[in-house]
């Protein structure tokens, strides 16, 4: 009997082994559409770094990672607002390609959003923010029938491409990580050794 059960459980494991080999080697399965990529781990004190930054050299929008996941590409960025009593002219923005995902971190706003944007006016597309932050888009003057969020820290913002968004106020300030979503791949990679080295120095004007 126990010769038997060995045998029993040679085969099954034989047949699960072979089941497990054909599995690994089908061709015919889904396969990772980031092919032996790596992850991408972005300690706190780099992003805290930016933010010290921007408040040093009087930055607002600022470009942490640029990573590609395969069929897109991910940009991680740094954004400090500060106080906004009312809106600045043609402070609407809108992107055609880019999708964009708001995490507040502090300070609160009103920001608007909606797809019907008043006056739109194409960005220039030397502007370095559409160069290498959230490509080719336009601006305008308002959002007609926009809707009205007021934002705090802990708050996620989803704005779809060509959605338009507009600070409309900000209380004291508004500080929010930025994750970027770029199907056509429109902007630049940019590695952590490329973040660290721009930490590193002061920003060129305009940046």
């Amino acid at each position: 009997m126990k010769s038997i059960l060995c045998g029993v459980w040679l085969a099954v494991g034989l047949v699960a082994g072979a089941s497990g080999a054909t599995a690994q080697v089908n061709p015919t399965d889904p396969q990772p559409t980031c092919s032996m990529c790596p992850g991408t781990y972005i300690p706190l004190a780099e992003l805290e770094s930016y933010t010290k930054k921007a408040l040093a050299e009087k930055l607002v929008d600022q470009q942490v990672r640029d990573i590609d996941i395969g069929k897109a590409r991910i940009g991680i960025g740094m954004v400090h607002r500060g106080k906004l009593d009312k809106p600045n002219p043609n402070s609407v923005a809108e992107h055609d390609q880019i999708s964009e995902v708001y995490h507040v971190i502090s300070g609160s706003g009103t920001l608007v959003l909606g797809p019907d944007i008043v006056n739109r006016q194409r960005r220039p597309a030397t502007m370095r923010t559409v160069v290498e932050f959230n490509g080719p888009g336009n601006n305008g003057s308002e959002v007609r029938d926009g809707v009205a969020h007021e934002i705090k820290a802990g708050d996620v913002v989803v704005i779809p491409a060509g959605t338009g968004h507009w600070f409309t106020k900000i209380d004291d300030h508004i500080d929010y990580l930025m994750i970027r979503i770029d199907p056509d791949k429109v902007t630049p990679l940019k590695s952590e050794a490329q973040s660290l080295d721009y930490l590193s120095k002061p920003a060129a004007k305009g940046e």
